[in-house]
């Protein structure tokens, strides 16, 4: 059986500042229109899209629990 790991409310509710989100989505939609992002940049978005994804896993995670408990 997998072991259980609580979650704080408040982390699991975290999102990315307005700010941040609007970073990722210039960074996106430059790189989607054919523009070339350079290593500083890539590495970047590719950090807050791993960010963006671990908090969508713990909300989904701590969905789960709540549901089942």
């Amino acid at each position: 059986m997998p072991e259980s790991v609580e979650i704080p409310i408040e982390l699991a509710q975290f999102e990315l500042p307005y700010a941040v989100q609007a970073r990722l989505q210039l960074l996106l939609d430059r790189q989607d229109e054919g523009y070339p992002l350079s290593q500083i940049e890539r590495q970047e978005a590719e950090g807050l899209v791993e960010l963006a994804e671990f908090l969508s896993l713990l909300r989904l995670r701590s969905t789960r629990v709540t549901k089942q408990a």
